[in-house]
Formats: structure tokens, C-alpha cells, sequence
């Protein structure tokens, strides 16, 4: 069984009609699989996302998902005026659960993203790196069958993304959810990503299977290699 798939995918916006910001474009995810989008900017990735997402629809082709999904953008969208608790626990309120159910969840998913003890403070209280967990906590707390990534990192110094890659991928291993992230960085797609797909003015110009074994070395030649053939694609 397949999450997603995108059949001759086209998109383009009214103001620019007869350009388009997705062209053409077929793609399989599999259940459980770890999926990178990279390209240039302007080359389509955060449409492709959109698109996946339903937040926008496509011109034409198909697209095949689940209905349970879940987006984590890159300035992290907490509601400013909620608590770390409350912008968790969002979602499960629209949902309509009970308080206690609520309550429950919330706290789970903030101990999953090691944010136990912060649920009283405002995100202006908090780093910006915290930021991006409460909005991870916020996505998982629905239970989505796929978690959509917008650059989550790219705002955050290296030793806080560092810290963050790794515990996605904990939470990747043990809620094997699938998860499809746009990324800038080759190093970071190599990293966690099981297959990487390489766009290009709106196309998807290859997939790649990554084959470094789990967990992975960056400083590996093999690691290297995929990041250096990655490089070469984008050319």
C-alpha cells in the first residue's frame, strides 16, 4: 500500500498562467518512508508540499493520500497569544475531545519533542528552536498518517538543527509515520531521508534511494558521495 501518489501533476497560479510552478510531475511515497524534496529556489518544492497538503489544488492531474495529514512550516505559525500547552493542544480542541484526553496527549507529545516542563510559557519565551518542536508536537497530536515539513531548520544555527535532526528521527522510528520534508540542504536530505527527489523549474528531475546505514556518519565517504551526487544533479 502506497501514502501518496501524484499522477502527471501540473500547477500554475492566475497571475502567471501560463507558467508552471509544477509540471508534469509523477511521485510515489511509500507508507513509513522518510521522503526529501531539494532544489533551487523557485523550483517548485514548497508548491509540491502545498499541494500534497490540499492548501492548494492542483491544475491538473491526480493526487492520492490519506486524509489524515499534518504541516509543520518553516517560521513554525504558533498562535503567539496561546501557551506551549495550548498551541498543542489546538488541533485535539477542534477535534472536539475531551479535556482529559486533551491534556493527555498534549503532554505526551511535548515529552516526545523533549518539551516537559514548558508548557506554561508563550512562544516569545521560548528559542527558536523550541518554536519548531512545539510545532511538531502540534502536527503529531493529531495522529496524522503524514507529517509535511517546510524547512523546519532552516532558521536555526547548526548545533540546535543538529540536536533537532536527531530527534526526528526518533520520533520517525517510533510512530512510523511518514514524513515528507522540503529541505535547501543536500547534507540535510542525505542525513535523514530514505529516497531524496531533486526539482527543478518545476519538475522532478530524479529520485534518489540513499543507502547510508542507520545511524548515519556525516563524515563518511560513502555519505559524501551521496551528497556529492545529489550536488551533481542540481547542475
Amino acid at each position: 500500500m502506497t501514502d501518496i501518489s501524484l499522477d502527471n501533476v501540473f500547477k500554475s497560479y492566475p497571475l502567471t498562467p501560463k507558467k508552471w510552478a509544477v509540471e508534469d510531475l509523477s511521485l510515489t511515497v511509500e507508507q513509513g518512508e522518510f521522503f526529501c524534496l531539494v532544489g533551487p529556489s523557485g523550483c517548485g518544492k514548497t508548491t509540491l508540499l502545498k499541494l500534497i497538503a490540499g492548501i492548494d489544488q492542483p491544475t491538473a492531474g491526480q493526487i492520492n493520500k490519506p486524509a489524515s495529514l499534518a504541516m509543520v512550516f518553516q517560521s513554525g505559525a504558533l498562535l503567539p497569544w496561546l501557551s506551549v500547552f495550548e498551541n498543542v493542544a489546538f488541533g485535539l480542541k477542534m477535534k472536539g475531545l475531551p479535556k482529559s484526553e486533551i491534556r493527555e496527549d498534549a503532554e505526551h507529545y511535548l515529552k516526545m519533542v523533549n518539551l516537559k516542563g514548558f508548557d506554561k510559557k508563550y512562544p516569545r519565551q521560548v528559542s527558536g528552536g523550541q518554536r519548531q518542536r512545539v510545532g511538531i508536537a502540534r502536527a503529531l497530536a493529531v495522529k496524522p498518517q503524514v507529517l509535511l515539513l517546510d524547512e523546519p531548520f532552516s532558521a536555526l544555527d547548526e548545533l540546535t538543527t543538529s540536536e533537532l535532526h536527531k530527534d526526528l528521527l526518533k520520533i520517525w522510528e517510533k510512530t512510523k509515520i511518514t514524513i515528507i520534508m522540503v529541505s535547501h540542504l543536500l547534507e540535510e536530505a542525505v542525513f535523514l531521508a530514505d529516497k531524496v527527489g531533486v526539482m527543478k523549474e518545476g519538475k522532478l528531475k530524479m529520485v534518489i534511494q540513499t543507502n547510508s546505514p542507520r545511524p548515519r556518519n556525516i563524515r563518511s565517504p560513502q555519505f559524501f558521495q551521496e551528497v556529492d551526487k545529489l550536488r551533481s544533479l542540481m547542475d
